[in-house]
């Protein structure tokens, strides 16, 4: 591990992302939370803000660790890849050892190079894709959600032996998380026999998706797996509909967003989602479901429980090894499992978790959902 530092760069200050809220003291342990809070994947941000805030808010209220409080500092990163390394760049300069996050991962990717060489422990609830750890031999790097190649055969498996389609046509929005499932599901579907007749990328932030629509339409395909993010998959569904494409759709957990409905509308109806398992309906997270709601949070979301477990682990880390090392706490959680609203969870060499839960839930057109039966 490279001895920390702390480059004056000015040019960082016009690019780090939005701060905020911060604050530096010798009473405080403070936790970057780093991701989207500007542009179409907001959302997505919040839900983890709300997780780390409610695991924060409960750990200060029963003591905190070593006698001191957690503190929050909260920076954007928009999603955007070239805004991973400013990102993490600001974390080191600004000497906080953790974070929850990155969200997205283009941006995570992007940024663990840099918290792995400066020694900050990093830990994503939400970052699937495998290139976030594979072949990187990093020791500061974890996660506390499953994988694309866990997520994707999730939904394969699902659609050859529940949906048996006679063709499915896969999208993508050829970034790191989408084309990075899609292909997941695709390799899946092929082993398994399944006819693929189209397998295509879109361009993320258009708003007309004809073309592709068209050839959905001439392909024959009568299942439709789309790798990417709720704007995307909400314009397919509702342009979708309105020339008649009769194709039932089925997306990752970036698809699974509240917002979508207001861009599809009545079509998002039936929307089939791999998404994290409940865990608020586990009686052993009642008090915690409780803390959600008091503040007025939803903690059913799917990233709200995972960033709350990400807050736990490096909480627990700290206490585990007695100081407010990220290095020590990093080798620490290497060796030991932690008792998480997910689960008791621990991880790989490469810091990913051990077994994760993947469920299937339709989506409905009034903002819920329900598990597949």
């Amino acid at each position: 591990m490279k001895n920390r530092f702390t480059p004056v760069a000015a040019a960082l200050g016009l690019a780090a992302g939005m701060l905020i809220s911060s604050a530096a003291g010798a009473d405080t342990i403070r936790i970057a939370i780093a991701g989207p809070f500007t542009g179409a994947l907001t959302q997505y941000g919040d839900m983890v803000k709300e997780g780390v805030d409610t695991a924060v808010e409960t750990i200060n209220a029963s003591g905190g660790v070593l006698g001191k409080q957690l503190e929050t500092v909260v920076i954007d990163d928009a999603c955007e890849p070239k805004q991973g390394p400013v990102v993490a760049n600001r974390v080191v300069n600004d000497e906080i050892h953790y974070v929850v996050g990155h969200v997205c991962s283009g941006a995570t990717i992007a940024a663990t190079p840099v918290y792995n060489n400066e020694g900050v422990l990093m830990i994503s609830p939400s970052a699937t894709s495998p290139l976030v750890t594979d072949g990187k031999n990093y020791d500061m790097i974890f996660r506390t959600i499953g994988r694309d190649d866990q997520q994707g055969p999730a939904a394969a498996k699902f659609i050859t032996e529940q949906i048996k389609p006679k063709a499915v046509a896969v999208l993508h929005d050829k970034q790191s998380y989408g084309q990075g499932i899609a292909s997941a599901v695709k390799d899946y579907l092929d082993e398994a026999g399944v006819k693929v007749v189209l397998f295509e990328g879109i361009n993320a932030g258009d708003s007309d998706y004809s073309a592709v629509i068209t050839k959905l339409k001439a392909s024959g395909a009568d299942f439709i797996y789309y790798g990417g993010y709720h704007p995307e998959m909400g314009l397919l569904l509702r342009q979708g509909a309105e020339q008649g494409l009769k194709a039932k759709f089925m997306g990752p957990e970036g698809v699974g967003n509240p917002d979508i409905n207001a861009i599809a509308g009545p079509a998002v109806e039936g929307m089939l989602v791999t998404l994290p398992a409940d865990f608020t309906q586990d009686p052993k997270n009642a008090e915690i479901v409780k803390a959600f709601k008091a503040k007025d949070r939803n903690p059913a979301g799917a990233f709200q429980l995972t960033a709350y477990s990400a807050t736990v682990a490096i909480a627990d880390g700290i206490k585990g090894v007695g100081e407010d090392d990220p290095v020590k706490v990093a080798a620490y959680l290497h060796g030991h499992t932690v008792d998480t609203p997910i689960g008791t969870i621990g991880w790989n060499k490469q810091g990913d978790l051990k077994e994760f839960k993947f469920d299937i839930f339709t989506w409905h057109a009034d903002g819920s959902k329900t598990v597949y039966k």
